[in-house]
């Protein structure tokens, strides 16, 4: 890696740094009238992003994407209306800087208050997804932390394009230009090099695929926030409302495949297998989604006509963001919360039942960082949660876990206020 390539870099988190001392302390005023300049800024500027997105799709990169990594990169008009309406959502949330978590009087006299702050300089590093970079540096600004984005090469016109709007609102507000700054190279070594800044950069969020993640996870010396892969499963309980199980299956699998909320797995009740399995799969083969079954539901599915494969012991566990589904059939809701804490990712995991004992303990013994009763996976992102983005999903335990919107992107310290007291 050449000298200046790492100058670069580590001049770049420098001045990061200092814009988040800046950023620490800046009005919820001036925050939000950044980010209303930015959603204006987006709305006035489809014509532009689009044409710096169509780049991006016509390069080699591009077309050695996977499907679901090219509908990842993809804008259009509509892409762009919900992007300024992240914005806006974000606007409307309260300021999580500043609150008082705890406040106790000691004996002696002292006050000492727990608060909420940034954490100050965050990394996200991403591939083909240009939505991360609104989301990234909306949650960052609101939150008050500085933010440090390196995205793919396959989008690095469309993040230009995106990261220029934001510099543009940030000095409209009278913020510090430098609070989201875009990496200028998709060179790897200039990444090796982020990963190792960690008296500059204080958290490390990767966005992306398996190898990706490892990858930082692996070479960071930054703590690091990530989910690898989402294995999500959809179980339809013997007590399960069977048209609400297709329905939930359904909208799981094939509203958007190619996101990491999107089921994978179905395991089905034994006692309703033979009503719910055809119609099912039926309605999926429909949809065009491939059917890899075990042994028992392939005996249901060959009786009532319809395709299917034989699964493997990789399909159980494999994130496949395609029209895909690996199916099998357990005999309790016991060995479906078994089955899911060994094969999950630890992601988002739901059961269909009219059994409430049945979903409480579902609810409880499943250990994935989100758990359905009655409602797909794919509600598992900071919009639908009312986060206004989000920007990331953990399945870490410290120190955030699910969508991470404002609160998850702060830490806190300790404010201590006495009248003289002396440590006897």
């Amino acid at each position: 890696m050449s000298a200046d390539l790492a100058q670069l870099v580590t001049a770049l988190a420098q001045r990061a740094r200092a814009a988040s001392l800046q950023l620490a302390t800046a009005t919820r005023s001036r925050k939000d009238a950044a980010l209303e300049t930015l959603a204006a800024l987006i709305d006035a500027s489809h014509a532009d992003l689009l044409v710096a997105n169509a780049k991006d799709l016509a390069s080699p990169e591009a077309a050695a994407l996977s499907v679901a990594a090219r509908d990842r990169l993809t804008l259009d008009e509509k892409r762009l209306r919900q992007l300024a309406e992240s914005v806006r959502e974000v606007i409307a949330l309260p300021d999580p800087v500043g609150t008082v978590l705890d406040e106790t009087i000691r004996p002696n006299g002292l006050c000492i208050r727990k608060v909420r702050v940034p954490i100050g300089v965050i990394g996200i590093i991403y591939e083909a997804r240009p939505n991360v970079t609104i989301d990234c540096a909306i949650l960052c600004l609101k939150s008050g932390n500085a933010a440090i984005l390196r995205g793919g090469k396959e989008c690095f016109y469309t993040n230009t394009a995106l990261a220029a709007l934001i510099t543009r609102a940030l000095a409209d507000a009278g913020l510090p230009a430098d609070a989201v700054q875009l990496v200028p190279t998709t060179d790897r070594a200039a990444l090796t090099t982020l990963l190792k800044l960690d008296r500059l950069i204080h958290c490390i969020i990767p966005r992306g695929g398996e190898s990706l993640i490892r990858y930082v996870t692996e070479n960071s010396t930054i703590p690091v926030i990530k989910h690898f892969k989402g294995v999500c499963f959809v179980y339809v309980d013997a007590a399960a409302d069977l048209a609400m199980a297709e329905a939930i299956t359904l909208n799981a699998k094939v509203q958007r495949p190619s996101a990491c909320n999107a089921a994978e797995q179905l395991l089905v009740h034994r006692t309703v297998a033979e009503r719910f399995l055809p119609t099912v799969a039926r309605a999926l083969a429909a949809r065009k989604v491939q059917l890899r079954c075990d042994a028992a539901s392939r005996v249901i599915l060959d009786r009532a006509e319809v395709n299917t494969t034989a699964a493997t012991a990789a399909d159980y566990t494999t994130e496949f963001l395609d029209y895909v589904i690996a199916i099998r059939v357990v005999d309790s809701v016991g060995e479906a919360i078994a089955t899911i804490n060994r094969d999950s990712s630890s992601h988002s995991d739901a059961i269909v039942t009219a059994d409430e004992p049945a979903a409480r303990r579902f609810l409880a013994e499943v250990d994935s960082a989100t758990v359905y009763w009655n409602a797909s996976t794919r509600f598992t992102d900071g919009f639908e949660f009312g986060y206004g983005a989000e920007i990331g999903i953990s399945t870490d335990r410290l120190h955030a876990r699910g969508p991470m919107g404002l609160p998850e992107l702060c830490t806190y310290k300790f404010l201590i206020e006495g009248t003289g007291q002396v440590r006897p």
